[in-house]
């Protein structure tokens, strides 16, 4: 799939390395439901001794096992996202640009299972008083922000539903909390009756920080975790710094829905392989089921 000029990148995919088997703890998901799977990937800048080649194998051994119908990605750099996607079976596409234009910066990719979904429209913008300048920055944070969202349509059941993908800030208060409500904003632009799945990196607690109160509260997304049939994990805290998983932290990677949609199963994805970590965040999972119009 082609994207506009400078604002997108889709298709390239590398040759993945030799696969090693793990056991999911999710798993691919069979239709009508789907996988989403939030991942900060940690970036490939110097990482101490868990620098992104070290981090490699795990990564790829976790995405492998786990096959998910939709990924959203924070902190991805072009190179790396195209490491990613070798590490994906040759049927997974992705789409995304750097937040600071082209493959510069951070992406908030979306890689996604073509052959189950198909994209039909996306775009990104920015976290900032010009939201639809590429690289603007607002509110005081030193780091650019940015969403990208998708329209899919799912092949298998016909559902049309909306991803979308973004990493708040990490510093800022003011930032944090005015990121949530153009994430807010822009989320209330699509059609009332229209599927919505929200991933990301917000930087603050699950259920006691105010960008959660906008999201949850004032937009009325519902938490796929507080939300789930059956959660296959203790309530781990998602960023762990490599350090061993801490019960009862916070939570600030989620993943969000508008109501109506079905949560069987929700998780944090503890994998490590051979003792290397594949990023500092645990990857958060739901297994959902979109209502049918």
């Amino acid at each position: 799939m082609a994207a506009p000029p400078d604002l997108g990148h889709s298709g390239t995919v590398l040759q993945p390395e030799t696969d090693t088997q793990s056991t999911p703890l999710v798993g691919h998901a069979a239709p009508p439901h789907l996988q989403v799977m939030s991942f900060n990937l940690r970036n490939a800048v110097g990482d101490g001794t868990d620098p992104w080649p070290e981090r490699r194998a795990a990564n790829r051994a976790l995405l492998r096992a786990e096959l998910p119908t939709v990924i959203g990605t924070q902190e991805g750099l072009y190179q790396q996202l195209r490491e990613v996607a070798g590490a994906l079976p040759a049927e997974y596409d992705w789409i995304g640009t750097g937040r600071e234009g082209g493959s510069r910066g951070e992406f908030m990719a979306v890689f996604f299972d073509a052959s189950r979904l198909e994209p039909r429209e996306f775009d990104h913008f920015w976290l900032s008083d010009q939201p639809n300048l590429v690289g603007s920055s607002s509110w005081g944070n030193q780091v650019v922000r940015m969403a990208t969202w998708v329209r899919f349509r799912d092949r298998s059941t016909g559902v049309t539903f909306v991803v979308l993908n973004t990493h708040l800030d990490h510093a800022v208060d003011e930032a944090q909390r005015r990121g949530a409500e153009l994430v807010a904003e822009r989320l209330g632009e699509f059609d009332a009756d229209l599927p919505v799945l929200v991933t990301g990196d917000f930087n603050v607690a699950a259920e006691a920080s105010e960008p959660y109160a906008t999201l949850v509260g004032k937009a009325g997304l519902v938490d796929t975790w507080t939300a789930a049939d059956e959660r296959l994990s203790p309530p781990y805290a998602t960023f762990h710094g490599y350090q061993p998983p801490e019960v009862g932290g916070d939570r600030i990677d989620w993943i969000l829905t508008r109501p109506g949609v079905r949560v069987p199963v929700a998780a944090v994805n503890t994998f490590t392989l051979d003792g290397r970590w594949a990023s500092d965040h645990w990857p958060v999972q739901a297994l959902v089921e979109l209502p049918r119009a």
